[in-house]
C-alpha cells in the first residue's frame, strides 16, 4: 500500500524550508501531494495559480510530488482524497504549539488521520513567507530564500 501525505499551505510565496519538508518527506512517504490552500478572504501576495505554478516547476522533475489546490479544512480534503497523513514544518516552538493544537483537532475530526512533523534544518529556520513578501514589496531580492529552480521575477506582475 501506498504511503502517501498531503503537505498543506497557502505557500505565498514557496520557501526553500517548504521544497526542503516536501523533498525530506519522500524518505518517509511514497508520494506527497502539496495541497495549496485557497482562502477567498485572505489577500495573497500571488494568485492561486501563480502559486500552482511555482511550485509545479520547482518539481517538475519529482514525479512522486503532485501539486494541488483545495478550498476548506485540510482534514476534508483528507477525507475526499483518502489520504490520511498530513505533513508539517516546525521551524520554531511556536510553530509546534500552532500545528499541536491543529493536528489534535484534525484527530478528533478524523480519527485515521496522522499529523507528521519535520523540523526545518538549521539553515532555513529563520525563513518565512512574510518576511519574503515583504522583501518583494519593497523590491528587494529574495532569491537566497527561493527554491534555485525557480526565477520569481517570471511570476510577478509586470
Amino acid at each position: 500500500m501506498e504511503k502517501v501525505a498531503v503537505f498543506p499551505g497557502s505557500f505565498d510565496p514557496f520557501t526553500v524550508g517548504h521544497e526542503s519538508i516536501a523533498l525530506r518527506g519522500l524518505t518517509i512517504f511514497d508520494k506527497i501531494i502539496v495541497a495549496v490552500g485557497f482562502n477567498a478572504n485572505k489577500k495573497s501576495y500571488f494568485s492561486l495559480e501563480q502559486r500552482l505554478a511555482i511550485i509545479r516547476k520547482v518539481f517538475e522533475n519529482e514525479p512522486r510530488i503532485e501539486v494541488i489546490s483545495y478550498e476548506g479544512l485540510t482534514v476534508e480534503l483528507c477525507k475526499k482524497i483518502k489520504v490520511n497523513n498530513i505533513l508539517r514544518g516546525l521551524r520554531t516552538s511556536a510553530d509546534f504549539e500552532f500545528e499541536r493544537a491543529v493536528g489534535q483537532v484534525n484527530k478528533a475530526m478524523l480519527h485515521e488521520v496522522e499529523s507528521v512533523f519535520l523540523l526545518t534544518t538549521p539553515e532555513h529556520s529563520s525563513v518565512n513567507s512574510t518576511v519574503i513578501r515583504d522583501i518583494l514589496l519593497h523590491n528587494g531580492d529574495p532569491s537566497q530564500f527561493l527554491p534555485r529552480s525557480i526565477n520569481i521575477k517570471e511570476f510577478l506582475p509586470r
